[in-house]
């Protein structure tokens, strides 16, 4: 936040004073009251078992220059600090960063979707970067709570901006998209994440498309075109639709697509102009990611060429499908998250590869999939039996259904189940030989990404 003073701020909140001096700078805000960057507003929220007010006095003491609270009706004696008195401080959080979004003359470009949301957005800042100054999503702040702090630490000094918009539950989207307004919406696609507490995939396509409700009259909605659900949707009046994808309809296109040793490279078709590109990231979905980035910079003003040669340098994000090679072994380190489509994209990864050792898949559950989860499990299973892969070791309950499924579909697959991460951990470090290729996917909460460090540390 430039230039912003803690009177703004509560004005930007509707709350007010209750100690401290209105012209005091504030320029970040915290969620955590021990982290702290320097003039910094804690928010203290409220959480089904900790409420953070009682840390307001420690995030002080931690260099904190102001704190919003709605549990105090005049500052405690001898507080230190900005005091300031709101209803409600997610509310209030909400409500500066829209303000804060208010005050922004740069575009900002909003991704969403199912899954690849990350990748896609880090791909689109990497393919803006070739001409323009670029802020993007620090981290995981795509939430309710995360885009306000996000739209607060755009700075004078960007050019474009690209935030990443997350939802788990109905009328989330709506609520942050209001906050970002972008002027241009990226929806990857419509899958099962979250169908939990979503109850449906036709209530995740709604949920998704709510990000029209924050699009700024005359943005653009880029839209994958390959996506069942997305490739006859269109925008609100006012707002143009463009597609990318396979398909003849789409906008921006991969042609030739092609793969090696699992790196894509096709050719990117738009309206005339052809662009070869290379990827140093894993998959064939990385081909959508990648035009959906190319869209983006070129309908921004970046030219194909230059942003297709900015993507040559992208080489993945901590946890999706990182690459590590230690003693002769491909480690691929996709365990931030999972879901049956990106389950299912991540074996036709691994059975894409042909470096003379096994193909092996280490597979935990997928999380949050609701009343159905069994039955996802073993749909991914069918497609793990159909696959290329050698030995398939399973954690987790879930996913000892979906190993179930790829005996079922391959009788003869070699396969094993582990109750326990440690014994996973020791039968990796025990049996892997150089050559092999093991690809390590899970929901974020099996923690998976705990196996790979030690697993990658042992070959080291």
């Amino acid at each position: 936040m430039e230039h912003m003073t803690a009177g703004d701020i509560a004005k930007a909140c509707g709350g007010h004073l209750l100690a401290g001096d209105p012209q005091t700078p504030v320029e970040h805000i915290s969620l955590n009251s021990n982290e702290m960057k320097g003039n910094d507003l804690f928010v203290p929220l409220i959480g089904e078992r900790v409420d953070a007010h009682r840390f307001i006095a420690q995030a002080m003491e931690n260099g904190a220059a102001a704190a919003l609270t709605s549990e105090h009706s005049r500052a405690p004696e001898g507080a230190v600090g900005v005091w300031i008195q709101v209803e409600d401080t997610k509310a209030a959080l909400q409500a500066l960063g829209t303000f804060c979004r208010s005050r922004l003359p740069l575009p900002v470009i909003g991704v969403t979707g199912s899954v690849g949301k990350t990748t896609t957005r880090e791909m689109i800042a990497a393919a803006l970067s070739a001409g323009r100054r670029v802020f993007k999503t620090p981290g995981n702040y795509n939430s309710q709570v995360g885009v306000p702090v996000t739209v607060s630490e755009i700075s004078s000094s960007d050019e474009i901006a690209v935030v990443e918009l997350g939802m788990s539950e109905p009328g989330e989207m709506t609520v942050i998209a209001r906050i970002a307004c972008p002027d241009m919406a990226v929806i990857t696609n419509i899958g099962v994440a979250h169908i939990g507490q979503l109850g449906s995939r036709e209530n995740i396509y709604r949920e998704k498309m709510a990000v029209l409700d924050g699009l700024r009259e005359g943005g653009i909605l880029v839209l994958n075109g390959d996506d069942p659900w997305l490739k006859e949707s269109r925008a609100k009046d006012g707002c143009r639709t463009v597609y990318y994808g396979l398909g003849e309809h789409c906008e921006y296109r991969a042609e030739q697509v092609r793969i090696s040793e699992g790196y894509p490279s096709f050719t990117a078709v738009c309206r005339g102009v052809r662009v070869p590109v290379t990827l140093r990231v894993m998959g064939l979905h990385q081909v959508g990611n990648a035009l959906a980035a190319l869209a983006a910079a070129d309908l921004n003003g970046v030219s194909l060429t230059a942003a297709a040669k900015a993507l040559e340098s992208y080489v993945g994000y901590q946890g999706r499908q990182q690459q590590f090679e230690s003693g002769g072994i491909l480690f691929i380190d996709d365990t931030y998250n999972a879901s049956p489509a990106s389950m299912t994209a991540a074996m036709d990864l691994l059975s894409s590869l042909d470096r003379g050792g096994r193909r092996i898949a280490v597979l935990a559950d997928m999380k949050e999939l609701g009343e159905e989860e069994v039955r996802f499990h073993r749909e991914v299973g069918t497609h793990v039996g159909k696959s290329r892969i050698d030995l398939l070791l399973t954690y987790g309950n879930l996913a000892e259904e979906l190993a179930k499924a790829a005996l079922e579909e391959r009788p003869g697959l070699a396969a094993l189940h582990f109750r326990e991460r440690q014994a996973l951990e020791k039968y990796l470090t025990d049996h892997l030989e150089s050559g092999d290729a093991v690809l390590l996917k899970g929901s974020n909460s099996m923690k998976l990404g705990e196996v790979a460090q030690h697993v990658c540390r042992y070959y080291h």
